[in-house]
């Protein structure tokens, strides 16, 4: 990065997201891009909603590392319960400090991470006149129904839905600009427009570190199957973030036992924050030994540290609609460590990003027979590291992602 020194002068930006930077997601997809930025001489003040279970230990080297870059971080507090209302407590206090804050600096522009940040972002530009980005993520609202998050059976989580899908029209006309996550994202937002003018739609997928996630080579795989006390021979599938909601854990286990059945020595490493007890106990239900299972609690320059013991990365998503808009961070790091990875279809831009890149394998069909059938191919895989990464960092490269968002503050700034 540059001197301070030498940038060129940059926005005055507020930067609101309700995902806390002590949370993987800031950890991974809010803060690196943040630092790229301040950079490049934009002044940032960050607002984040962080969780009271995080420790101060973490809290400590967020603060310290946003002070580093010259970032001023306002953490406020999250709340879980009671579900709707504690969002509606928090986004008022983001609100509440966000109006304070640009009294004294004048932003020249607001930053919204989703539907949440983005309701202080309207009200700004409605109520003080200060351009806003909608950084949309994905379709958050219809997220949460298919997460199974929001009953649309229960009149207050339809009600909820009903005015998000509101907001979200009016997120899409009034913002200044618009980020989708992914190609499939962006024209069903541009289909919507039937045509009509609308704030330009950039497309920047989760991107990747990729001095933070490099190559696995054979020092770093043996260093940590060493670690987890794994054997040289076995097979190891990893699996990397949250379990559950709409990601596919049975279907992820049942494909893992038909690896098991080619080879009793297989291991699953399964890297979240998720109890241990919770994956062992659901993996039993499917037949599966505990002693085939690894589960770790990971900080984020461990993670790397620990896929390296794998063979290849393995997710499955919810083919649903709001999945279209999503971007699987995962992906980016598997591919980043020039692991292969096997994943299903219809979930964002997936499947033409493995095209592209021959890094991987695609299901079609959950069942015994699809699973075998794609380890066949992914074993009938010929590695191309230079082909795999030059196409993840084409579609993931975090500089190329700050790059895109510097344009996006140029073009409001001018």
């Amino acid at each position: 990065m540059s001197s301070r020194a030498s940038r060129r002068p940059g926005a005055r930006v507020l930067y609101l997201s309700y995902d806390g930077m002590t949370d993987p997601l800031g950890g991974s997809q809010v803060l690196p891009y943040l630092f790229g930025l301040a950079a490049k001489g934009h002044q940032i003040t960050l607002i984040s909603c962080e969780k009271f279970e995080r420790s101060e230990e973490e809290r400590s080297f967020v603060s310290r590392a946003c002070a580093d870059a010259g970032i001023d971080w306002r953490p406020l507090a999250y709340h879980k319960r009671p579900q709707i209302l504690s969002s509606m407590y928090d986004v008022r206090q983001m609100w509440r400090l966000a109006a304070l804050l640009h009294r004294g600096r004048r932003f020249d522009l607001v930053h919204c991470r989703s539907y949440l940040a983005s309701l202080i972002g309207l009200r700004m530009k409605r109520r003080l006149g200060v351009p806003f980005i909608f950084d949309m993520r994905g379709f958050w609202a219809d997220e949460r129904v298919d997460g199974g998050i929001w009953n649309l059976a229960k009149p207050p989580f339809l009600a909820v839905y009903r005015y998000f899908k509101r907001r979200e029209a009016e997120f899409l006309a009034e913002a200044d600009h618009v980020v989708s996550l992914t190609e499939e994202g962006r024209k069903i937002l541009l289909e919507r427009r039937g045509g009509m003018e609308g704030p330009p739609i950039a497309l920047i997928p989760c991107c990747v570190d990729f001095d933070a996630f490099p190559a696995v080579n054979s020092r770093a795989r043996a260093e940590a199957r060493r670690l987890l006390d794994i054997t040289t021979e076995a097979p190891v599938v990893a699996y990397l973030g949250s379990w559950g909601s709409w990601y596919l854990t049975g279907e992820m286990l049942d494909f893992f036992k038909v690896q098991l059945e080619r080879d009793p020595s297989a291991v699953f490493l399964i890297v979240s924050r998720e109890p241990a007890e919770q994956i062992i106990s659901e993996a039993r239900s499917r037949g599966i030994s505990q002693d085939r299972l690894i589960v770790r609690l990971a900080s984020r320059p461990e993670v790397p540290r620990l896929i390296a013991a794998a063979d290849y990365g393995l997710f499955f998503i919810k083919p649903v609609f709001s999945k279209k808009a999503s971007s699987p961070t995962k992906m980016g790091e598997f591919l980043s460590l020039e692991l292969p990875v096997v994943t299903n279809g219809d979930v964002g831009d997936v499947e033409p990003i493995l095209t592209e890149a021959g890094a991987g394998v695609v299901v079609d069909d959950f069942s015994a027979a699809g699973y075998g059938f794609a380890l066949d191919k992914l074993a009938a895989l010929k590695p191309d590291m230079v082909r795999w990464r030059a196409a993840a960092r084409r579609w993931f490269d975090l500089d190329t992602g700050v790059e895109r968002y510097d344009a996006i503050y140029r073009s409001i700034l001018s």
